[in-house]
């Protein structure tokens, strides 16, 4: 057998999933330090993990991302397979500060959003944080899909700030069933900056995939697994069976997250 292609998964974290009010069997399930998540990633095939804290993120609306960053920052430096995501919360100005000083370094991958865990709506904060990220030249990854993250509402920014990268996260969901968002999000695109990830568990969805590759190509779609929250292998075989092209796969897999980070192939990769 040809041997698998070794995945870079841009959509995972690491940490305690706290619930409000709490819940322990789900905070149990979705939770899981960095060891956890490399062991998944092997079973996938996966030989680099970006990962955001999450604890700068839960729960909602009460959580912490300046110091998860710092946590963040230190752990992914000194863990092989692992490179971090730095959460920027507009509401909390000191982030951009940490994310003027993470994106230089060479495990920072790019800026993390999240409009629902932070409670505000992008299309009232997008301005400042594509202004940022373009005059840095960075890619951005955003949750996307419920009321706060429509992706729709992030297209007049990534047309307004080409140099900017957005990652549409989580194809498929939407808080009101459509599972087109994504996808439509990256055809509206006029500069061709926007793209989407497998993370959500919507993705799984018989024939969902095979669609969005038919409707925007795979070079705009990347891997990516929400682990710990769902199981990695499960993600990736819903990849690795797809009815799509070996180069598409691949695509997928591995080669557009090089080319989209800079990341250059190593022995491993």
């Amino acid at each position: 057998m040809a041997r698998p292609i070794q995945a870079i998964d841009v959509h995972a974290h690491f940490g305690r999933y706290r619930t409000a009010p709490p819940s322990e069997l789900q905070e149990a399930l979705y939770s899981g330090e960095a060891q956890l998540v490399l062991d998944r990633a092997r079973k996938a095939h996966t030989c680099l993990t970006i990962v955001s804290p999450l604890e700068g993120l839960r729960p909602r609306l009460a959580n912490d991302p300046v110091s998860a960053n710092v946590h963040a920052s230190e752990l992914v430096a000194r863990v092989d397979g692992l490179m971090h995501w730095v959460i920027v919360d507009p509401l909390r100005p000191e982030t951009f500060e940490q994310a003027q000083d993470m994106l230089g370094r060479p495990k920072c991958a790019g800026i993390k959003v999240h409009p629902e865990e932070h409670g505000y709506r992008i299309a009232e904060h997008a301005e400042a944080i594509f202004r940022f990220a373009a005059d840095r030249r960075a890619v951005i990854q955003s949750h996307s899909g419920e009321q706060n993250s429509m992706p729709e509402d992030f297209v007049r920014f990534a047309d307004r700030y080409p140099e900017a990268t957005l990652i549409l996260s989580h194809l498929g969901c939407g808080w009101d069933g459509d599972l087109s968002h994504q996808v439509r999000a990256v055809q509206a695109s006029k500069v061709g900056n926007l793209y989407t990830d497998t993370s959500s568990a919507k993705s799984i969805t018989s024939g969902l995939l095979e669609w969005a590759v038919a409707q925007i190509g795979a070079s705009r779609i990347l891997y990516g697994t929400d682990s710990p929250l769902y199981f990695a292998p499960m993600q990736r075989a819903r990849v690795e069976r797809a009815d799509i092209s070996e180069a598409d796969r691949r695509l997928i897999l591995r080669d557009n997250a090089l080319r989209i980070l800079g990341l250059r192939p190593s022995k491993r990769r």
